[in-house]
């Protein structure tokens, strides 16, 4: 037996420069590293070689499946070692804020990460599963129109740690952590079986970041969520669409919204670099690439603009030969919306041209409205920068 490893001389530059360093105390932050990032970090606070892969399993195991925060409760590893992990490195989180509940039992949470910035964190529970919705950026790019979040303008990408750190706070609130020492225990269905990346930001802009997060929730001994049971939410970044089957293979949601350019053009600026006819040459290698089943078409509903018996039309002849299924989501309306929800005659119409031209088309049931925690109305207070109706409807050509 190896004698315990003892603390060493201060980290070396190189795992200085790791992407996750907290800059205001010189340490490493352990969570967001993958397997190979955490390798390198504790190569360079001298674990030899042949103890590494071992303690990134043991550091794995007590961050991702028992969720514990402090060194000295690992009591697998030896004390002094212990000691070396607490002088060189940190296990930190976005801090909750504030918590909101809905009457419907959905639950926002604002969470601040480094710099003082804020996001939003949606989870929504049902009977049979409990879905999280993260963020991948503070603010969007992106300024789809009928959006709460994309009249914020863009801060910063997230880190793998502020993406990855969501789910753990989440699961923190939620009590879903087992005890250190036990499995996960057959307990019934897990409180949070889902993760959606439909916060805050374009998720194949930041996607290093939302790559490493990923590989951590679905590794199998940590948090270990089945690439299935993640959905990612693209507006239609093409180039990246590929990459997204091959390095992550998680499922696929498109922010459509509109069946031609013109319109999506207003809806969904981007369209104007990809349009409809380039990012579905793009979808119909995914579900081959990735093994997804099929593709998920996000679809708002907008009172006379989108709604049509003609649109529901165009979409099934648009996506034939994809394998995909049609989520119709009612507008949810945010203070400022230069648009209208639908009518809900109007949407069960357009439901039902779908559903008989062989795709499943379920209409969305609006979550968390009271506490704006809603699909399209995330945005965190501290970075609002408030518009008003007739400025919004401007930008976006609806005129006064």
């Amino acid at each position: 037996m190896k004698p315990p490893l003892e603390p060493q001389a201060p980290i070396t530059q190189d795992v200085l420069t790791i992407k996750r360093q907290l800059p205001e105390t010189g340490k490493v932050n352990l969570i967001g590293l993958t397997r190979a990032e955490m390798k390198e970090a504790l190569a360079g606070v001298g674990v030899p070689d042949k103890q590494q892969k071992m303690r990134v399993n043991q550091l794995w195991q007590w961050l991702y499946h028992w969720g514990v925060r402090d060194f000295e409760a690992m009591t697998n590893l030896a004390k002094p070692f212990r000691a070396t992990l607490a002088e060189h490195f940190e296990i930190r989180l976005p801090e909750v804020v504030s918590k909101t509940v809905s009457a419907d039992g959905t639950r926002k949470y604002l969470v601040r990460i480094a710099g003082g910035h804020e996001v939003e964190v949606v989870y929504i529970p049902e009977e049979d599963r409990g879905t999280l919705c993260i963020s991948s950026q503070v603010g969007c790019t992106l300024t789809c129109s009928f959006c709460h979040t994309g009249t914020q303008k863009l801060v910063r990408n997230l880190t793998a740690g502020e993406i990855v750190g969501q789910i753990m706070v989440a699961r923190d609130d939620l009590g879903e952590w087992p005890a250190p020492g036990t499995g996960t225990g057959t307990a019934g269905p897990r409180l949070l079986s889902n993760i959606v990346l439909m916060g805050m930001g374009e998720p194949l802009y930041n996607f290093e970041s939302v790559r490493d997060a990923m590989k951590i929730a679905m590794d199998g001994e940590g948090i270990a969520l089945s690439r299935r049971r993640i959905t990612l939410s693209t507006s239609g970044v093409v180039p990246e669409i590929a990459r997204c089957a091959e390095e992550i293979g998680c499922q696929l949601a498109v922010s459509f919204h509109a069946t031609t350019d013109e319109v999506r053009d207003r809806l969904v600026p981007i369209n104007k670099r990809w349009n409809i006819a380039t990012l579905l040459d793009a979808l119909r290698t995914y579900p081959k690439v990735s093994n997804s089943e099929r593709i998920t078409f996000e679809y708002v509903m907008l009172k006379g603009v989108n709604d049509s018996d003609a649109d529901a039309r165009r979409l099934v002849n648009l996506i034939k030969g994809i394998p995909a299924k049609i989520n119709l989501i009612p507008f949810n309306e945010w203070p400022g919306a230069p648009y209208e929800r639908s009518d809900w005659s109007r949407i069960e119409a357009f439901a039902d041209i779908v559903y008989k031209a062989g795709y499943a088309s379920p209409i969305r049931t609006p979550r968390g409205e009271d506490i704006m925690a809603a699909c399209g109305q995330l945005k965190s207070a501290t970075e609002r920068a408030r518009k008003s109706r007739a400025e919004i409807a401007a930008e976006v050509g609806q005129g006064g």
